[in-house]
This record gives C-alpha cells, structure tokens and sequence, in this order.
C-alpha cells in the first residue's frame, strides 16, 4: 500500500468523523469530537497494520478493536439511581470504530454507507427530540399542602407514568413531601413544569 494511499485514509477518517465529533459536542452530549476522532483514527491505523502486516489479513486486529471499543462504549453510560442513559453515544462510539476500520482495510464503498446512515439516525434522533415525540423522564419532589391531596392527584394523571420513590408527611407544618419518577411527552412535560409555580398548593418543587 502506497504512502499517498494510507496518508489519503487517515485524512478522510479524520475529517469525516471530526465532522460528526463537532455535530454532537455542539448536541452538548457527554463525548465530543475528540473521542470520536481518536477512535476512527485509530481503528483506521491499526486496520492498515494488519492489512500491511498481517499478510492481507487484518481480522485479528479487527476483532481486538471491536472488543475493546466495546468497553469504552460501556463507559460513556450513565447511570442514575433509576435509569441508564448514553445508549446512543456508547453505540455510536462503536460504529465509529467500525468505519475506521472499514476506511483502513478499503472498503470505502461500506464506509460511505455506513457513514451515511450514522448521519441519518442521528438527523432523526434530533428531530424527534426537538419536536417532543417520545417519552422523557424526569425526577420531581413535591412538597404540597395536606388539604390538597385530591388536587395533586388529578396533576399526576397528566403524566404517562408515575412511579413514587418516597413520601413524607409533616403534621406540624400540614405539608406532604413525595418524589416521583414522572415521564410524558417532552412537550408536555415542560408545559407541566411551568405550571408548577403558578399553583399556590404547592409549596415547592424541584425537577431533576
């Protein structure tokens, strides 16, 4: 493999996956373009090792990069006391490491696929989160008026789901406190959380 060649595959891998690095730090996501860069570049160089060095045969080093991808992806995870979160992120991680290897070994044909229908489930995943479509959780502490508790419980059948995590009761103040796991749609879920301050039983909220 010539030097122009290979110097031609790492230029592409980098350019391409920078440019999905950036969509997605500008996404405010957890990983940014570096990760993404360093992980096509990388798969992309050690592709071109094992095709240059391995006698035209660069599974082994493929099969090393998926798994240890695999773990990375694992950590960019997140885990709250009620859900993980960062599924996309971790998969996409994944499938960057993939195109690396493909834009090493030459497949540009399958790289450019595969490369192009990362940008149209992303493109997607973003239209469906600016328009509400899906459902959003969120963790919400009330703490209300005792005397209302019929009230309350009309607001909590405006959500999809409720699961209570806890209750308190305070006799001496006449105060309930409850933390829930709420979810609805993303439009309504906001509209709810706006509401909140303009109801006087409600003494106070916090939404995590």
């Amino acid at each position: 493999m010539g030097t122009e060649v290979i110097l031609l595959q790492i230029f592409a891998t980098f350019v391409l996956s920078m440019a999905f690095g950036l969509q997605r730090q500008r996404a405010h996501k957890p990983i940014g373009f570096g990760t993404f860069t360093f992980v096509a570049i990388g798969s992309c160089g050690l592709a071109i090792i094992g095709t240059t060095f391995g006698e035209g045969n660069p599974i082994p080093i493929i099969g090393s990069i998926v798994t240890g991808i695999g773990f990375l992806g694992a950590g960019a995870l997140v885990r709250t006391s009620d859900k993980i979160f960062g599924f996309t992120t971790a998969a996409s991680i994944w499938v960057f490491s993939i195109f690396g290897l493909l834009m090493g070994v030459g497949d540009y044909y399958i790289a450019t696929i595969v490369y192009i229908f990362v940008w149209v489930v992303i493109l997607i995943d973003g239209f469906f989160e600016r328009n509400s479509i899906g459902s959003y959780q969120k963790r919400i502490l009330f703490e209300i008026k005792s005397k209302n508790r019929d009230k309350f419980d009309s607001l909590l059948k405006r959500f999809n789901s409720v699961r209570m995590i806890s209750i308190e009761a305070d006799k001496k103040a006449g105060t309930e406190k409850f933390e829930y796991i709420l979810s609805c749609n993303g439009r309504r879920l906001r509209k709810i959380i706006e509401e909140l301050g303009k109801i006087d039983w409600i003494v106070s909220y916090k939404v995590n």
